[in-house]
C-alpha cells in the first residue's frame, strides 16, 4: 500500500468512527429525551476515547504505514463507535419499540461484549508490537499466537452463552448454545488470554533493556501514559463515589494518556522532554498531596479544637482561613524540599552533578593557583561527564614577534 493510500484508508476510518459516534448519540438522546435524568457521562467518554484512538491511529498510519499500532488504534476507534452505536440503537428498541427484532438482539449482543475487545486487544498487542509495530524477535511469535487464540477462545465462550445479555436484561442471547464445552473453551482463553498478557509486558521490559537512546525515551512516553492511565482510573473510581460527574471525568482524561503519548512516543515528537516531564509529575503530585492532607488535616483539627473548647458543631470558618494560610505559607518550602527529595532518589547522577558543578563554581572564584584549578577542572570532568580519558592544554603565552625582540 501506497502511503497516500495508507492515509486516505486511515482517515476514512476516522470518519467512519465520527459518523457511527453521531449514530448512536442521536438515538441516545431519542432514548433520554423522555428520561431527563438519566446521565451522558458514558457516552461522552465513549465518544473522546474513540476520538482520540482513531486520530492518533490515522496520524501514525499516514506517517508511517507499516507500522501495525497505527491501524491497531484505528480498528480500536471504529470498535468503540460501533459499540456505541449498537447500544444506544438497542436501548431506543426496548423504550420505543420500533426496529426490527433480530436487527435489534444482534446490536445488543454485540454490545454486551465488545468491550472485550477494547480492554484486552489495545493492552495486550501494544505492550508487544511498540514502537515499531513489529515483535522484538520471531521468537515472540507464540505470544502473538497465544494473545489472538486467548481471545478468541474467551469471545467463543462469553458471546455463545445461552441467557439473558449482561447489558440488556429484557433480551435473550440470539446466538446462545448451552455446552459444557464452551464454559472449557472460554475458561482456557481467559488463561492464555491472562498469560499472554503478561508476556508482552515481559516483551517491553527485554525490549527496553536491549533498545537504544530513541527506543529508551520512547518506552518512557508509553509507561508514563500507562501510568496516568491506572491512576486516573483509581482516583476517578474512589472521587464517583461521591461526586460521579468528577470521577467519570478524570476517568476518561486519564484513558486520553494511553493513545496521547504513545502518539507522541511514535512520531517522535517532543522525545527528550519525557523526564522534565515525568520529574514535574512526581513533584507537583506529591506536592498537590501533600497540601490536600495539610489543608483537611489542618480544617479537621481546628474543627476538633473548637468543638472540644465551645461545644458547637458547626464548622468555624477560622479554620479553613488558617489551613489556607499555612498552604500560602508551605507551598514554596515543600515545593523545594519535595524536588530536592526527588531529585537524589531518582535522579540522583543528575543531581550529584549539579551540586559538584555549583561547588567547583564556589571555589573558581576563590582559587588563584593555575595548577591547582586544573587539577580541580580535570576531577569535576572526570566525575560529572565520566569519559575514558581527561587531558588539559593551556595556551603558552604568545611568543614575541621578531620586530618586537629588534626593538
Amino acid at each position: 500500500m501506497s502511503d497516500r493510500a495508507a492515509a486516505w484508508l486511515a482517515w476514512s476510518l476516522v470518519l467512519m468512527s465520527v459518523v457511527l459516534l453521531v449514530g448512536g448519540l442521536s438515538f441516545a438522546l431519542m432514548t433520554r429525551s423522555g428520561v431527563p435524568e438519566r446521565p451522558y457521562d458514558g457516552l461522552v467518554t465513549l465518544a473522546v476515547l474513540a476520538l482520540a484512538f482513531s486520530m492518533v491511529g490515522a496520524i501514525i498510519a499516514s506517517r508511517q504505514p507499516r507500522n501495525a499500532i497505527g491501524w491497531l488504534f484505528c480498528g480500536v476507534g471504529v470498535t468503540i463507535g460501533f459499540s456505541a452505536f449498537a447500544g444506544d440503537y438497542a436501548e431506543f428498541w426496548l423504550a420505543s419499540g420500533f426496529g426490527r427484532g433480530v436487527l435489534v438482539e444482534t446490536a445488543a449482543w454485540f454490545s454486551s461484549w465488545s468491550w472485550t475487545l477494547l480492554a484486552y486487544v489495545p493492552t495486550s498487542f501494544l505492550l508487544l508490537l511498540f514502537p515499531d509495530g513489529r515483535l522484538p524477535s520471531p521468537r515472540w511469535r507464540p505470544v502473538a499466537w497465544c494473545a489472538v487464540l486467548g481471545l478468541i477462545g474467551f469471545l467463543a465462550g462469553y458471546t455463545l452463552e445461552a441467557g439473558p445479555l449482561e447489558d440488556f436484561p429484557r433480551i435473550m442471547n440470539p446466538y446462545g448454545v448451552d455446552s459444557l464445552i464452551l464454559e472449557a473453551v472460554a475458561l482456557a482463553g481467559a488463561i492464555l488470554a491472562s498469560a499472554s498478557m503478561v508476556a508482552s509486558a515481559i516483551s517491553l521490559i527485554v525490549r527496553m533493556r536491549r533498545a537504544g537512546r530513541v527506543q529508551r525515551q520512547q518506552i518512557k512516553w508509553l509507561a508514563y501514559g500507562g501510568a496516568l492511565a491506572v491512576g486516573a482510573v483509581f482516583v476517578g473510581g474512589a472521587i464517583s463515589v461521591w461526586i460521579g460527574e468528577v470521577g467519570y471525568a478524570l476517568t476518561s482524561i486519564g484513558l486520553l494518556g494511553v493513545p496521547i503519548f504513545t502518539g507522541v512516543a511514535i512520531t517522535k515528537y517532543r522525545l527528550y522532554e519525557i523526564d522534565i516531564v515525568i520529574n514535574r509529575t512526581l513533584v507537583y503530585g506529591a506536592l498537590t498531596a501533600a497540601l490536600v492532607a495539610v489543608y483537611f488535616g489542618g480544617v479537621a483539627a481546628l474543627q476538633a479544637l473548637f468543638r472540644a473548647f465551645t461545644g458547637q458543631e458547626q464548622q468555624p470558618q477560622l479554620a479553613i482561613v488558617v489551613s489556607t494560610l499555612a498552604i500560602a505559607v508551605l507551598f514554596d518550602p515543600l515545593r523545594r524540599r519535595i524536588q530536592s527529595f526527588i531529585d537524589r532518589r531518582f535522579y540522583r547522577s543528575k543531581y550529584d552533578a549539579r551540586k559538584t558543578l555549583e561547588a567547583f563554581s564556589a571555589k573558581l572564584r576563590d582559587e588563584t593557583d593555575l595548577e591547582a584549578l586544573s587539577d580541580e577542572l580535570a576531577g569535576v570532568v572526570t566525575e560529572t561527564m565520566q569519559p575514558a580519558h581527561v587531558s588539559i592544554w593551556l595556551r603558552p603565552d604568545e611568543v614575541p614577534s621578531r620586530d618586537a625582540q629588534a626593538l
